[in-house]
């Protein structure tokens, strides 16, 4: 067990509750999060409600800091949780989740934020930073054959698992375009992560990780759009060579031109029972008419056009584009939204009784179906910023123009093809 001797065994984290896996001393044992559908890092399962993420201070004192009337489109911070590798009595290596006391004084010095790693996104959900690792960089031919080994382990293919296969629509990063129990992108960020984490693991015991709301939890079959909002990705914080690669990214795709590019996507089809996926390559290399095929591609279950979901759809993106715009100072550079709704096909109404209603009642009404379930939420807060946060030296007027120009885009593209498919 690595869990240190001043923490007291069994004590609750700063999070709401405990997995349901916890070891016998208050672990929780991580899995990864399945409907990872983009971003740079693993995004972790620690219980059914709760996802977790390397943590960022810079994104942990954001999520604390938030506007309420912006509470209701992020997911719910509830935390930090510390983590380190376990091995268990088969021999392979997991990674276990144990409460974070701050008072206790150990060791979790954050690197400063010009030394955070680039974060090619997420993702994850939403979710999905980096934390404690160095610039983004190929896997090394000196990491250890115990590394390599364990990346095959079997374990893990049996630890990241759904129910419903996925199938990637392309092959361009060369990940398996078979059916998989898996959303391909979230075994790569596993995998990445655990060689990274391993790589460390001599200098570092712990991790510290942020806790949050697990967004797409009420979802039988969630179908997942990550979006990169905004017309800008880099901080203020970032170096100039950061900055033009991002800059370069952003021109050569829907980023410059509409303000929002596909960073991933999983759609569940109801004609073949899989998901189909798209990650952020595809993304990178749309136009503008691609952007709006992927969101029509989204729309689609394979069977029709879900038309009942443009009206719950564009009236959250309405919203949020109105809390935003009252937001000033604030700047979301790099994060992302996740459009979620559910691919699960309603139940349908209960047909009539053949007996006749009692007096004062009226028969059910077999056309009526709940609402479709939808859900919209702001993602990765690493690089954003406002007047007064952190003592930032760069403050900015008025709300963030590229983020809403993106929502504008957004919305004009759905209503577009609503319109067209009237």
């Amino acid at each position: 067990m690595c869990v240190p001797h001043t923490m007291e065994a069994g004590k609750h984290s700063t999070g709401q509750g405990q997995g349901q896996g916890q070891g016998s001393r208050g672990g929780v044992p991580l899995e990864p999060f399945v409907h990872q559908v983009g971003g740079h890092t693993s995004m972790m399962r620690y219980d059914d409600h709760t996802v977790c993420k390397p943590l960022i201070s810079r994104e942990q004192r954001f999520y604390e800091s938030l506007p309420p009337e912006m509470k209701e489109f992020t997911p719910e911070y509830k935390g930090v949780v510390l983590v380190c590798f376990e091995g268990d009595m088969d021999g392979y290596i997991n990674l276990v989740a144990y409460p974070y006391v701050e008072s206790e004084g150990l060791d979790h010095e954050e690197l400063p934020e010009r030394d955070q790693p680039r974060r090619k996104h997420s993702r994850r959900s939403l979710h999905r930073s980096s934390s404690d690792h160095k610039e983004d960089r190929p896997a090394h031919e000196s990491d250890s054959s115990e590394n390599l080994q364990e990346l095959k382990s079997p374990r893990l293919d049996l630890q990241i698992h759904s129910d419903v296969p996925f199938q990637m629509l392309d092959g361009n990063s060369g990940l398996s375009s078979e059916k998989i129990s898996h959303n391909p992108w979230s075994l790569r960020c596993h995998k990445q992560q655990l060689s990274r984490m391993r790589s460390e693991s001599k200098e570092r015991k712990f991790y510290k990780f942020l806790l949050l709301e697990n967004v797409v939890h009420h979802f039988s079959y969630p179908c997942i759009l990550d979006l990169k909002m905004g017309t800008r990705q880099h901080g203020d914080d970032a170096s100039e060579e950061k900055a033009a690669r991002q800059m370069k990214k952003c021109e050569q795709s829907t980023s410059a031109t509409l303000g929002v590019r596909v960073c991933g996507m999983q759609v569940y089809q109801m004609d073949t029972g899989h998901y189909l996926c798209r990650n952020k390559y595809y993304g990178r290399g749309l136009s503008i008419e691609g952007f709006r095929h992927a969101l029509y591609q989204f729309m689609h279950n394979g069977a029709q056009l879900r038309k009942d979901l443009f009206e719950p759809m564009l009236g959250k993106l309405r919203s949020l584009k109105a809390v935003l715009e009252r937001q000033a100072s604030y700047r979301f550079y790099s994060s992302s939204l996740l459009i979620i709704y559910e691919g699960k096909e309603p139940e349908p109404a209960e047909p009539p009784s053949e007996k006749e209603p009692l007096a004062g009642q009226t028969a059910p009404d077999p056309s009526l179906r709940p609402p479709p379930s939808v859900d919209v939420r702001m993602i990765d807060f690493a690089h954003s910023t406002f007047k007064g946060f952190r003592d930032d030296q760069t403050v900015h007027d008025g709300p963030d123009r590229g983020y809403v120009f993106g929502l504008e885009s957004l919305i004009n593209i759905l209503e577009a093809i609503q319109e067209d498919n009237q």
